[in-house]
Order: C-alpha cells, then sequence, then structure tokens
C-alpha cells in the first residue's frame, strides 16, 4: 500500500471562501486536521457532520481565535450500493461566518438568507439579467408554434427544438457567462446557458416557466439552512400547465418532458417565480406516479437431457426506459452485459433485439433467445425461474449501513414465466404461494405459482413505493430484502415419473 501526506493553508480572501473539510474518503485516511484561524472582530461557527467523533480544539489570543479539529485513522467510507453520493456521507466540518463586530460600531449580521442570494442571483449579469433578454425566435420554430394553442404541445415544441439545435459542452453551472445571445448563435453552451435559452423561450410563448436552480446528484444533497448558490451545479426549467408541473433539461437529449430529470429527481430546487420582487421558494422535485417499471415474459421449454431454451421479453417504461436507453448510448454489448449477464444461472444469449429505442412515447422491448442446463441431482432436475430480473443477487448483503439506499424512483417489477419440461416429467411440490410486505408497506412481494400438467405457471410482483430507504430504517430493511432473495431464488424441481 501507499501512504500520501499533504498540507496546504487556504487564504480567503473573501468573507465566503472559507471551505468545508473532508476527513473521510472512499480510502483509509490516516490523520487529518482542520485549523481555522480567524482575528477576533469576527465571530464564526464550524460544526461537524457525520457518525464519527472529531476531536476538537479552541485557543485565543489579543487578536485571534483558534479553532482546530482532528481526526485519527479514519476509516474509509463502505464502498455501498445504492448510495447517492459519497460525500454526503463523508466525516466533515462545515465553516461559516456569523458576524462582524468592529470596537465602537454596531455588530454586522454576515449570516447568508436565502431571500439575499435570490437578489443577488436576480441581480447578476450572468443569471438574473440573461433571464430579462430576449432569445431571438428562428422562423422555423415561429412556424411549428402557430400549428398549436395547445400548452403542453408548446411546451414539447420549445423543448425539443433546443434539444436539437444546442449542443451541451459538458460544463456545469447556473450562469450565463457567455450570455445566452452568444450561445443561442453559436449553438453551443454550458448547461446554465441551454436551460436560461429554455427558460426565456417558454416564457416569450406564453407558458408558466420560471427557473430552477437544483444540485445533481453527483454534487450531494443541498443544506437549506447554509445559504449560498455554490451549492447549485446546474438550472433547469419548470413549467406549470393546469394542474400538472414539468421539470426541463435541454442538456439531456433522450428525456422524456414528462419525465423528471434522472439526475435531479427526489430533490429540491430554489424555485424563483417572480423576478422584479424577487419572489422564491423551494420546489420538490418529485411525481409519485412517474416509476421505474419493467414487465418481463419468459417462455421457455426443457428437452429430456434438461437443456432449456426459451425467450425473454423485457419491457421496460418510465425511468426504466430512460436509463436503458442512456446505457444503449455506449454500445449495444455492454448494454447486454450489464442487463442480460450470462454468469449467473448458466445462461447462454442466443440473440438480442432492441425494439423502440428512438420511439420515447413506447416503451423499449428488449427480446433476448436463451438456453440453459437445468441442475441435476440424484435423478432430479431444477432450475430458478427468476432470470433476467436484475434481482439475481443480493447487493444488500451487510448487516449494517451508514448511507441511505436510494433508488430516486418508486419501481415495479412484474415476472410472468411459463416452463414447460418433457412429457413423462412431472414437479415436485412447489413453493408456497404467498405475500409479504415490510411494515409500513413500502415493499410488497407476491408470488403465484401452479401448474397445469407439465407446465408451470408463474407470477412475481415486486413494488418498491418509496425512492429512499434511510439508514436507520436498514435493519428492517435488510431482513426483507434477504427474505425476497431467498424466495426469488428458490429452486423448481422435477424428474422424471
Amino acid at each position: 500500500g501507499s501512504i500520501i501526506e499533504y498540507k496546504y493553508k487556504d487564504d480567503a480572501n473573501w468573507l465566503y471562501a472559507v471551505k468545508r473539510w473532508y476527513f473521510q474518503r472512499s480510502i483509509p485516511v490516516r490523520y487529518s486536521r482542520y485549523t481555522i484561524d480567524f482575528p477576533n472582530e469576527f465571530t464564526f461557527s464550524a460544526q461537524p457532520q457525520g457518525l464519527l467523533v472529531v476531536k476538537q480544539e479552541k485557543s485565543e489570543t489579543n487578536t485571534r481565535t483558534i479553532r482546530t479539529f482532528k481526526m485519527n485513522d479514519v476509516p474509509a467510507l463502505r464502498d455501498e450500493a445504492y448510495i447517492s453520493c459519497e460525500e454526503d456521507y463523508w466525516q466533515q466540518v462545515v465553516p461559516f461566518l456569523v458576524s462582524l463586530n468592529l470596537p465602537g460600531q454596531v455588530s454586522t449580521n454576515l449570516l447568508r438568507t436565502w431571500p439575499k442570494i435570490v437578489k443577488e442571483l436576480m441581480d447578476d449579469e450572468d443569471f438574473g439579467q440573461q433571464l430579462k433578454k430576449n432569445v431571438p425566435r428562428t422562423a422555423d420554430l415561429d412556424a411549428m408554434l402557430k400549428q398549436t394553442d395547445d400548452q403542453y404541445k408548446k411546451m414539447t415544441i420549445i423543448y425539443d427544438y433546443v434539444k436539437s439545435k444546442m449542443e451541451w459542452n459538458e460544463v456545469y453551472g447556473i450562469w450565463a457567462l457567455d450570455g445566452i445571445k452568444s450561445a443561442w448563435r453559436d449553438k453551443k453552451g454550458t448547461s446554465g446557458e441551454i436551460n436560461l435559452i429554455l427558460v426565456n423561450l417558454l416564457k416569450d410563448a406564453d407558458l408558466n416557466a420560471h427557473p430552477v436552480l437544483v444540485s445533481t446528484r453527483d454534487n450531494g444533497r443541498i443544506n437549506t439552512s447554509i445559504a449560498g448558490y455554490d451549492q447549485f451545479d446546474k438550472v433547469v426549467a419548470s413549467v406549470k400547465i393546469a394542474d400538472k408541473e414539468y421539470v426541463l433539461d435541454a442538456t439531456n437529449k433522450l428525456n422524456h418532458p414528462d419525465l423528471i430529470p434522472l439526475d435531479v429527481i427526489c430533490s429540491e430546487g430554489l424555485l424563483i417565480e417572480k423576478y422584479d420582487s424577487y419572489q422564491w421558494g423551494w420546489k420538490l422535485l418529485w411525481n409519485d406516479s412517474q416509476k421505474y417499471q419493467d414487465i418481463i415474459i419468459i417462455q421457455a421449454k426443457a428437452d429430456e437431457k434438461g437443456t432449456q431454451t426459451g425467450t425473454v421479453v423485457v419491457n421496460s417504461s418510465g425511468y426504466s426506459r430512460l436509463q436503458k436507453v442512456m446505457d444503449l448510448q455506449k454500445g449495444k454489448e455492454s448494454f447486454r452485459k450489464k442487463y442480460f449477464n450470462t454468469d449467473e444461472n448458466n445462461l447462454a444469449i442466443d440473440s438480442l433485439e432492441i425494439t423502440n429505442q428512438y420511439a420515447d412515447s413506447l416503451p423499449l422491448l428488449q427480446t433476448c433467445k436463451f438456453s440453459r442446463s437445468s441442475g441435476n441431482s440424484g435423478g432430479y432436475n431444477y432450475f430458478a425461474a427468476n432470470i433476467f430480473s436484475g434481482f439475481e443477487k443480493n447487493p444488500f448483503i451487510a448487516d449494517s449501513r451508514t448511507s441511505d439506499v436510494f433508488y430516486g424512483t418508486n419501481q415495479y417489477h412484474m415476472i410472468n414465466a411459463t416452463f414447460e419440461i418433457p412429457a413423462g416429467y412431472s414437479f415436485e411440490s412447489l413453493p408456497a404461494n404467498m405475500k409479504m410486505r415490510t411494515p409500513d408497506s413500502s415493499i410488497i412481494f407476491s408470488r403465484l405459482a401452479q401448474v397445469d400438467g407439465n407446465r408451470l405457471m408463474m407470477k412475481i410482483d415486486i413494488s418498491f413505493l418509496k425512492p429512499i430507504y434511510y439508514a436507520d430504517e436498514y435493519e428492517v430493511f435488510h431482513e426483507f430484502m434477504k427474505k425476497m432473495y431467498a424466495l426469488l431464488n428458490e429452486q423448481f424441481v422435477y424428474k422424471k415419473n
């Protein structure tokens, strides 16, 4: 192994340049120390965050206040499945200035507030002033908009137009540093420039559209109790039509307008409602009806040698469709390895066909022909019905967990399978039909199986009705998942009569 030791000094040249400090990393840290040294005229606060103990020391001189935070032998944050952003769970300390107290003067409050932040944003040339500029509409966009009075259609026309005309330069941010007119002319820009253009065009079409400042999943959660626009790394558009609200991000060319973008779903955004009066509010980016849905249809037949051949059709809609279409952009072979892995259950893939990849209003259909050998012992053949579901291997085997389980969406999975065995063979006693749920009914699992002659018909339903399962719920979650995966992987046994 290696030990890397480093230290640095950060001179804060402006009042809000004081940065948070991370003691923890994805690798173990032998020793980490954070010292804040301020003139006595400043009052500041620094609060540790995390589950571990941080040693604190404080000393004062006639002119300075010094606070030191130390940690020894900090363990690495365990690599846990379905974690949203590692940095949210690292042991850290968050400092911020409270006040300036000069002799003979009234104390000056230095705490930043969200109303002040919103005013700064709306007065800023690279954000708020850009929202007040007119983006020149093109003749072809005008022609398309004149064909309809329907607000939803107008929204989708503008959204699709911006997605098709603008190229994202892969730079995140909320600012339009080169100006939206310049980006519109060059047909290329940052996420801030592209989505501020989108908001402009939507408002110009008399739609109820507003900018929403967001933090993507990789950027981490927003701490609403500490004001600061440095927490945001993207701006998106919010559109309200009748009683429905839509969240649009024109940098994601694959996202359907009815789906909240995956990188910000189940988070809060700062919605700016009125430009001139600086009216704002927090917006929960969530729609309970939008889900990750897979319906899996399996038809398989075994021969006398115990070899099964069959076809599986996976019907993916909602966020499942979106995620899989995004993965398809990386290549069909990497897609096959991720979703149709042959390392499990002794499977061989004969073919894989993808349908509706470019029809975003239709489910993504994945049709796969496969073969496998049944297990055999003492004259008995056996097989698992749980194939190509994504639930072959339990990722939650640890007894404890420090991070939340972040799925991001509600989910529904259905497996509908028919397995035929050769004539002259019969199934042994089947696993029982059953249904189980967590105490809060946020996860529901059911299994039905019946035999008709030499055919086994089975239906499994799995519903996750929460996007996040918090760390303090993990004990119940862990036990449920252990039982569920055991049931999913139970073997169906048959033998010759």
